[in-house]
């Protein structure tokens, strides 16, 4: 496979967006029945690299080989002609059509003058058949989940019948079990001759799936070479260019004796989470786990006024609050950081200083906002929290995962918030700004606020929490602390099977 020429590759590719250069004379190949993993931290290029080679953004300089020879796609849709097919790390879905309408959009098959409905349908079936996903192809997309919608993604590409598929994140929001449908996915392709790239921040995934790991940093390729002779924290720290071993911070000691900044009893959310009964310490991280569909998300909105909610009793430093919208939650120093930052928590169409004060707009003026305390806030922002954004007033759609997570983070301590509910610190970001984010969150709690981490990564939980509640089916099903905190505790408790107060099965 090694001597095989390469399908596509990228020769000295350089791309500018105005003065910044955010690709340099960058080499980049893959060659059929491969899977080459292209890995780097948030803002190291990888997906401006791969929206070049499939033609969604065309080159400043350097050159595009197909079959050894120089093409120019002046489009996405001629790179798909052309066979090169990518699955964005933004959902490219027309969210008011149906999950048949979107799989064919730009490509309908037609019988004579008439759309072909029979056929759309049953291919709609087939290709969502092939990753296990049981929507309904008469389903609105607006009204899917992220996973679905992820799947749906898959499927969509599926139908190309690609000869290059450049997957950009695409196991990001998806469950364990349909990681594992797309790595089937992914060893078929590979096996009929398509060339695949593949980004994910697991090192676990690329150390599975890859033959070949390109590794880019600050714009340029820094390894290329076998996947096999590379560890995952040899890959680490080709990344970000220091040792990451250390990815977590010292815990400290637990503060059993803090005082107890939020107490919650017999709290419910209508069809999602039912008696949530928890307290949680000045200085202390709290974990909670539990499968998808457990009502961690729904249960923690509920809590901050996002979703009705009732409660026997919530108390906040010793005091009862009535908590029926954010602004409720807010007062009382309770802030929640979404998990989904680019549909919910930042307006992608605006530059960082909008986003950066728009919750907290009382603090930079009255009737007329002050722009100058808005920007001495954004130059602090920037130096505490390393947001790297080149131009200033950039859209923050321009941004990387990493940065515009770390951005959030600062939107969301402009409220000076004394406890902060985190759900998915941490996805679709790279390990070294999961470091840094890890970092800043048990700076916070040494600082003597409470936080709650909910997570679907199991190392994340582990490492970052003091004490950790495990939810099935709504309800809480454990709390964990000190070494009983393992991963065969928190899996038996989410899944409901019995365990000790040690976390041992019972």
């Amino acid at each position: 496979m090694t001597d095989a020429a390469p399908v596509i590759a990228l020769r000295d590719a350089t791309k500018r967006f105005g003065p910044v250069e955010v690709l340099h004379d960058v080499d980049l190949e893959v060659r059929a029945g491969e899977v080459l993993a292209l890995i780097g931290e948030n803002g190291a290029g990888k997906s401006t690299a791969m929206k070049c080679l499939a033609g969604y953004q065309p080159l400043t300089s350097g050159r595009i080989l197909l079959d050894g020879k120089e093409v120019t796609f002046g489009s996405l849709h001629a790179g798909e002609e052309a066979g090169i097919v990518l699955i964005h790390q933004e959902f490219n879905l027309a969210e008011q059509l149906t999950v048949e309408q979107n799989i064919f959009l730009g490509r309908e098959l037609r019988k004579g003058l008439f759309l072909d409905k029979a056929r759309m349908r049953q291919l709609s079936r087939d290709y969502l058949d092939r990753v296990k996903c049981e929507v309904d192809p008469d389903r609105v997309v607006s009204s899917l989940s992220n996973s679905e919608k992820q799947m749906v993604e898959i499927a969509k590409a599926l139908g190309r019948d690609a000869r290059v598929l450049v997957m950009d994140e695409p196991t990001a929001v998806l469950t364990n079990t349909e990681s594992r449908i797309l790595f089937d996915q992914v060893r078929a392709l590979k096996a009929a001759g398509t060339a695949i790239i593949f980004t994910s921040h697991k090192l676990s995934e690329v150390s599975e799936i890859a033959d070949r790991v390109t590794v880019m940093r600050d714009g340029a390729v820094v390894h290329d070479g076998p996947v096999a002779d590379m560890t995952e924290d040899a890959m680490a720290t080709a990344m970000v260019g220091r040792d990451v071993s250390d990815l977590y911070p010292p815990k400290g000691r637990r503060p059993d004796d803090a005082p107890v900044m939020l107490k919650v009893e017999g709290l419910s959310v209508p069809r999602f989470a039912e008696d949530v009964s928890f307290e949680l310490r000045r200085g202390e991280i709290l974990g909670i786990a539990g499968l998808v569909g457990s009502g961690r998300t729904e249960a923690m909105e509920g809590l901050c006024g996002l979703r009705p909610a009732s409660a026997a009793r919530i108390e906040i430093d010793g005091a009862p609050v009535a908590i029926r919208r954010p602004a409720d939650a807010l007062s009382h120093g309770l802030c929640y950081l979404t998990e989904d930052r680019k549909l919910k928590g930042l307006l992608l169409e605006k530059g960082m200083r909008v986003n950066l004060t728009l919750q907290s707009l009382e603090k930079f003026g009255g009737l007329m906002v002050d722009r100058q305390a808005e920007e001495k806030a954004l130059d602090a922002a920037i130096r505490e929290f390393d947001i790297r954004g080149g131009q200033r007033e950039s859209r923050v759609s321009n941004l990387s995962g990493g940065n515009q997570q770390k951005l959030l983070l600062a939107k969301v301590m402009q409220s000076e918030p004394r406890i902060l509910v985190v759900d998915e610190p941490t996805r679709g970001i790279d390990i070294g700004t999961k470091q840094q984010i890890y970092t800043f969150l048990r700076r916070l709690a040494d600082e003597g606020r409470a936080i709650i981490v909910i997570s679907s990564e199991m190392q994340e939980v582990i490492g970052l929490s003091d004490r950790v509640l495990v939810m099935r089916r709504g309800r809480v099903a454990g709390m964990l602390e000190g070494e009983a905190i393992t991963e065969d505790a928190i899996v038996r408790h989410a899944m409901g099977v019995g365990a000790d107060s040690q976390g041992r099965a019972a």
